[in-house]
């Protein structure tokens, strides 16, 4: 079986981004991008979406969205779950990232 160099290790990728996730405060959100760049995988963005898909229910995964504030396609209770920690939406329904986007110092 062929490995690409470039694709982190499923476990150690899987914990970092957990780790990330488990950090974003309430009423606060990180883009998919974000994430891949904080655990050392620029440009894995999709990949840190396949890992959040299966992520156990106590990760607030609810908090991650693209990178122009969209949800999750047909997850409508994600925004339910963001309005309800007081995340703003703008009228297009993305999330206003300026003002709820979340950078870990």
């Amino acid at each position: 079986m062929l490995k690409c160099p470039d694709i982190p290790s499923t476990a150690a990728f899987r914990d970092a981004v957990y780790s990330i996730v488990a950090s974003i405060p309430r009423g606060k959100v990180m883009n998919y991008g974000q994430i891949a760049d904080l655990v050392d995988a620029p440009g894995h963005a999709r990949l840190v979406g396949h890992v959040l898909s299966g992520a156990p229910p106590i990760y607030p995964c609810h908090r991650v969205v693209n990178s122009v504030g969209r949800t999750v396609p047909g997850w409508r209770q994600q925004r339910e779950l963001l309005e309800q920690e007081g995340v703003g939406f703008k009228p297009n329904g993305h999330v206003d990232m300026k003002t709820f986007r979340w950078s870990p110092q």
